[in-house]
C-alpha cells in the first residue's frame, strides 16, 4: 500500500515537473522580449527539474538519494536565480531593447545603458582595415571610440 502510494505521488510529481518545464519552455518560443524569456526560463530551470528529482527521490527513498536530491536542489535555487539576474543585467546594459508594450522600467534612471556599435562593412573593406583602424560611423566617433572595438569582426580575427 505504502509503496503504490509512493510510486503515484513520483507519476504526479514526474508529470507535475515535466509540464511545468513544457510551459516554460513555450514562454520561451513565444514571449516578446529577452527579459520575459529569460524569466521564463529561470523559473522553469527551478521548479520543473526540482519537481522531477523529488519524483526521482519518492520513487527511489533511500538517504543517499535525498541527500543528493536535496544538493541539487540546493544547487539550482543558488545558481540559476543568480546567472538569470546576471544574464539580464549583462542584456540590460548592452541595450537589448524593451517589449514596446512595457509600461514601466525601472532601471533606466539607476543603470546606464549602452547600445552596440555594429558596422556594416563589406568583407573586402573588412580585410582592407585589417591592418589600421576601422572607418567610424558619426555616432561612434562622437562616442570616442576607436581601435578594436569597433573594427570589423574579420579584421578582428585576423590581428
Amino acid at each position: 500500500m505504502m509503496n503504490e502510494l509512493l510510486l503515484w505521488l513520483s507519476a504526479f510529481l514526474l508529470l507535475t515537473g515535466s509540464l511545468v518545464t513544457l510551459i516554460a519552455a513555450l514562454g520561451v518560443l513565444r514571449l516578446p522580449d529577452f527579459f520575459m524569456r529569460m524569466h521564463a526560463a529561470t523559473k522553469a530551470g527551478v521548479v520543473g527539474p526540482s519537481l522531477i528529482l523529488l519524483a526521482a527521490g519518492f520513487y527511489e527513498p533511500s538517504f543517499s538519494t535525498w541527500v543528493k536530491i536535496l544538493f541539487a536542489i540546493l544547487f539550482l535555487l543558488t545558481t540559476t536565480p543568480i546567472s538569470g539576474h546576471l544574464i539580464g543585467k549583462a542584456g540590460f546594459v548592452g541595450g537589448v531593447t524593451l517589449w514596446r508594450k512595457t509600461v514601466r522600467n525601472d532601471l533606466e534612471t539607476v543603470l546606464p545603458t549602452h547600445g552596440f556599435v555594429e558596422l556594416d562593412v563589406p568583407e573586402e573593406e573588412a580585410s582592407a582595415h585589417a591592418d589600421h583602424d576601422a572607418v567610424l560611423p558619426p555616432s561612434a566617433q562622437e562616442a570616442g571610440l576607436t581601435d578594436m572595438m569597433t573594427r570589423p569582426t574579420k579584421a578582428r580575427r585576423e590581428l
